[in-house]
């Protein structure tokens, strides 16, 4: 009996009842989540926009599932909520959780649009930062660049994803000079053509800049602010009325008599 360590014997049977208190109280608690009606519900929506706020989160709930405060949690359909949240076309994630007090918690991620396009049978769409295609409302109008023209792609139902080289190039465009001081400030509206050209309408002059599609973007933008450095401070604000940076390594500019090559076109590896 004397080589029984009691000291070990005792620490173990101490972690035992607390092992067995853990349990019971963890009974508890569960018991208590089950039977514990929701006391409130928060809604929070997160996202730059304002397509949607908490009181249209707050309806789609009341109006799908009925009145949550009072109701048993364990009668709260959760993940049914959050899948019927991103079901939303405003929405890009939802997440539904309760936590021990009885509040229901919903927190709503919106979209975030980058393009207004306006096709050539007068439809309205936006297009998200995941390229799918958001509807219009009144309720909320983003400031982001608007795209109309000779575009054919339409409008059919909400999510769908761009299809035609035309918007997927538009898309680009607003991707590349996203967070560029100079071209985002300076880049008003884009444009497509008869030609299927896309143009720049900018916010300071009056030229209309040709980009022609989405290709090396780097480049025409570049040689669109060798123009603007560099020949429109010595020909004048009204001398041209379009400038074509679609082709490589030209600036091409056209009067309103006809088209003119400007000296200072050249193989644009300039300083």
């Amino acid at each position: 009996m004397q080589n029984i360590p009691w000291r070990i014997v005792g620490y173990v049977c101490l972690a035992f009842i607390a092992l067995v208190g853990i349990g019971m109280l963890m009974g508890l608690v569960k018991k208590k989540d089950v039977n514990q009606p929701c006391t409130a519900m928060k809604v929070v929506v997160e996202g730059k926009e304002t397509f949607i706020d908490q009181k249209d989160i707050s309806e789609l709930v009341k109006n799908k599932f009925g009145a949550v405060v009072g109701k048993p949690m364990i009668d709260i359909p959760v993940q049914q909520m959050e899948e019927s949240l991103t079901e939303l076309p405003y929405v890009s994630s939802a997440e539904v959780h309760t936590d021990m007090d009885g509040v229901l918690h919903i927190a709503v991620q919106q979209r975030e649009v980058i393009l207004r396009v306006i096709n050539r049978d007068g439809q309205e769409y936006y297009i998200d930062t995941k390229g799918a295609k958001v509807p219009v409302t009144l309720k909320y109008v983003p400031h982001v660049l608007v795209a109309n023209g000779n575009i054919a792609e339409g409008y059919k139902q909400a999510l769908d994803t761009i299809h035609t080289q035309v918007v997927k190039d538009l898309v680009k465009i607003v991707d590349h000079v996203r967070g560029d001081a100079l071209w985002e400030n300076q880049i008003v509206q884009l444009y497509v053509n008869d030609n299927r050209d896309i143009e720049i309408i900018p916010r300071l002059g009056t030229q209309q800049l040709i980009l022609g599609d989405a290709n090396n973007l780097d480049g025409k933008l570049k040689r669109l602010t060798i123009f603007y450095k560099n020949i429109l401070p010595k020909v004048g604000e009204g001398a041209y009325e379009k400038v074509n940076v679609k082709y490589d390594d030209q600036i091409i500019c056209e009067r309103k008599k006809g088209w003119f090559l400007d000296s200072l076109q050249m193989t644009m590896k300039m300083n």
